[in-house]
């Protein structure tokens, strides 16, 4: 008995090697708009990312702004580019993991784990609150707004970069996956000039 699930295990394993790439993709293909988004955002409006990172008073306060900015900008455009052709993967992923690292500490740590405000939090609470009035005075607009359910109060903690984090780390560790990457193709070329 034991044999037969050994086997049926090993047999499995076997079944499941040979799409083991899935994972890494699909973490890839995740990442991309993330940092994409971000990363294009913050060059669109580069002089007030510059000024948001620097500002002491309701920025950031970090030093060099400037570069700061640019940095963290062309990091996640860059590697968003990368990520998705599954390119230099391994080694991308070390800055990519350096700006989540910055943004947690900088941007969402003060307001804790949640990315999405609980129900009994006080930013829920003024969301309710709004809505009520919403409803009170402009029925027609408060239908539009909670037709696809009740809208919910962002958080802005830890939990989202934590997660990109942690999918970096997988990435890292675990590299761009075969067949639909760059890195598993050079590998294989490099192997046989070898």
């Amino acid at each position: 008995m034991i044999k037969k699930i050994v086997n049926g295990w090993d047999a499995l394993w076997r079944a499941l090697q040979h799409i083991d790439w899935l994972g890494p993709l699909a973490l890839r293909l995740y990442l991309v708009p993330v940092f994409w988004m971000a990363g294009t955002e913050k060059l669109m409006h580069i002089d007030s990312t510059i000024a948001w990172f620097g500002n002491t008073q309701w920025g950031l306060g970090l030093p060099f702004p400037t570069v700061m900015a640019y940095l963290a900008s062309l990091t996640e455009v860059v590697g968003a580019v990368l990520l998705l052709w599954g390119f230099a993967t391994r080694l991308v992923a070390i800055p990519l993991l350096i700006t989540m690292l910055v943004a947690i500490m900088t941007v969402h740590w003060e307001q804790g784990w949640l990315a999405i405000a609980g129900s009994g939090s006080p930013a829920a609470m003024r969301l309710q609150e709004v809505l009520q009035w919403l409803q009170e005075m402009h029925p027609g607009q408060h239908a539009k707004i909670t037709e696809l359910g009740v809208p919910v109060m962002l958080n802005n903690g830890i939990e989202f970069a934590v997660t990109y984090a942690i999918m970096l780390v997988a990435l890292f560790f675990g590299g761009a996956g075969r067949y639909l990457s760059v890195d598993y193709y050079l590998k294989r070329w490099f192997h046989r000039k070898s």
